[in-house]
């Protein structure tokens, strides 16, 4: 191995090493707690070298943000592909999506809430985010309609499940109607 293929090996592993441990400091306290200096002391390296690999937070959430998406997208393509017809592969997607938003609280804020310089809805959108989208796509563009564009009704559906989820966390949703209103959605909105 060369010296330069061992330097970007390093480089790379603490690349991931910052972006882990915002993503942990984030799910503990809250984004609120991360910054430059607390990532600097936690991965035991000065600040200047944290800034050779992110410009600043903004940057740190960006990349959280993808790592985020690209599991989200996992997420729900596994519950839909485990489940059997177009109402159970729906409902599996829905769910998947309400419990991924629940359980990474600070992950689902890097990728929907918070500002990591990322471009959604473009030409120059990064592929893990529009990855995200054709996940739900996949599953849901089959019960668009006939008249619908498989894509409106996907953010459509979309929408639902992110207000869901932020409602939820926030706690103004009574938590026991969880299930029930995943059906409604799949029933009404999807129609099935």
């Amino acid at each position: 191995m060369s010296v330069q293929e061992r330097k970007a090996r390093e480089r790379a592993d603490r690349e991931r090493l910052i972006v882990a441990t915002a993503r942990e400091l984030a799910e503990q306290q809250g984004w609120d707690a991360v910054t430059t200096r607390r990532l600097a002391e936690r991965i035991e390296y000065s600040q200047p070298v944290l800034y050779s690999h992110f410009r600043g937070k903004r940057e740190i959430i960006g990349a959280v943000a993808l790592e985020g998406a690209t599991e989200l997208a996992a997420a729900m393509r596994a519950a839909s592909s485990a489940a059997h017809g177009t109402r159970g592969r729906v409902t599996a997607l829905a769910c998947a999506y309400l419990d991924f938003a629940a359980r990474n609280p600070a992950l689902y804020d890097a990728v929907f809430h918070l500002d990591g310089g990322l471009a959604f809805a473009r030409e120059d959108t990064p592929e893990p985010l529009k990855d995200a989208f054709a996940a739900l796509l996949e599953t849901l563009g089959e019960v668009a309609g006939d008249r619908v564009h498989p894509g409106l009704f996907t953010e459509v559906f979309w929408a639902s499940l992110h207000g869901l989820a932020t409602l939820a966390r926030a706690g103004r949703l009574p938590p026991e109607g969880g299930g029930q209103r995943v059906e409604l959605l799949v029933e009404r909105l999807a129609g099935l």
